[in-house]
């Protein structure tokens, strides 16, 4: 099973912009060697690197990972290490740690109150639901219909 990763409306249009912002940056000081401007574009440069290392592309089911599909990287999750699953959107109260809250999804280590620390890969909020593995890790994960997700992964746990 393979759903998309969608994008929240916020997440879009920042994205876009920080896009735009960025090839103005590269176009403008491409004449222009001076620290500052090279500092700034290698700071984006490196930022874009990060982002599509993390971004999440989809969430993928198989009979022994849910895998969360990236653009250089997947990350996969064994079935075997988790414990629970459920619906879980993130509330407004979530503090990232590090990572995106909107450029290229919602991605990185967050902490809620109520949740703890948790790593996120989601495109919004109405999509996630929480992976919480036997080691005491969580991973807030979002797709398109995440109840069908949940379902189909809580299905393999209880086969295991």
């Amino acid at each position: 099973m393979k759903k998309q990763v969608k994008f929240s409306t916020w997440s879009t249009m920042l994205s876009a912009s920080a896009i735009i912002v960025l090839l103005y940056v590269l176009k403008y000081t491409k004449d222009d060697m001076s620290y500052w401007c090279i500092a700034i574009e290698l700071m984006l440069i490196v930022l874009v690197a990060v982002t599509l290392f993390y971004m999440p592309l989809s969430v993928m089911l198989d009979n022994d990972y849910v895998t969360v599909k990236r653009p250089i990287c997947s990350k996969r999750i064994p079935l075997a290490d988790i414990t629970e699953v459920k619906l879980c959107p993130p509330t407004m109260a979530e503090r990232p740690i590090f990572g995106s809250g909107g450029f290229m999804g919602y991605w990185g280590r967050f902490r809620e109150k109520g949740l703890g620390k948790y790593f996120a890969y989601y495109g919004k909020a109405s999509d996630c639901f929480l992976v919480t593995l036997r080691d005491g890790r969580k991973y807030m994960l979002g797709c398109d219909d995440a109840g069908e997700m949940v379902s189909a992964i809580n299905s393999r746990l209880c086969v295991a």
